[in-house]
């Protein structure tokens, strides 16, 4: 029953996304979510001692807001895994007090905003391979990323998260492209899962 497992866990992540629950509830109940889930990316063997996630403590500078401008073009990404390639197309750019950030729609039924983020605390303290703001494909809507009126983003790196591939590497994740790649180190969200 695999699939319903993953059907399960990407319903309980969208409900948790969508909650009313303050920051530290959010991430009581990721831990929570993580440590017990049958399709938590975290490694079965690594379950029974699991405290949590490695957060940053919350940081209220960590929230901006960022207006948006126009792009195009597009990129496809190779999985490495079942997912073969991916394309991905520019929805837009937010001008973020961090660098420019693109925000991507993922080219596939259904689709999705997608948007990875690697800033110079990845390896230093977070996941060396980037971490993520949004995958609505996955349900986390509206805590990394919101869109507001007049072609803006208000941008929360307090939910930056980890890819599945950062707990074990029987997952295989998208990566930062080069243009979502910040010089500034975001101390916020999710830290690296082993230290």
């Amino acid at each position: 029953m695999d699939d319903l497992d993953v059907l399960d866990w990407r319903e309980r992540v969208a409900a948790l996304y969508l909650s009313d629950l303050d920051l530290g509830g959010f991430r009581a109940a990721r831990d929570a979510l993580f440590g017990s889930h049958p399709s938590s990316p975290v490694p079965v063997d690594e379950r029974a001692g699991f405290t949590g996630l490695r957060w940053y403590p919350p940081d209220p500078d960590a929230v901006v807001e960022a207006p948006l401008r126009q792009a195009s073009g597009g990129l496809s990404i190779d999985t490495g895994g079942p997912d073969g390639v991916v394309d991905y197309r520019r929805v837009a750019v937010a001008e973020t007090p961090w660098g420019p950030l693109t925000l991507w729609w993922i080219d596939a039924y259904g689709g999705g905003l997608f948007v990875p983020l690697r800033d110079a605390s990845c390896g230093d303290g977070s996941y060396g391979g980037g971490r993520y703001l949004t995958d609505t494909v996955k349900g986390t809507f509206g805590r990394g990323l919101t869109v507001l009126p007049g072609d803006r983003v208000r941008l929360d790196a307090n939910y930056l998260y980890n890819p599945s591939c950062a707990y074990d590497d029987r997952w295989a994740c998208p990566l930062a492209p080069p243009e979502n790649r910040v010089d500034v180190p975001l101390r916020a969200g999710e830290r690296a899962w082993h230290a």
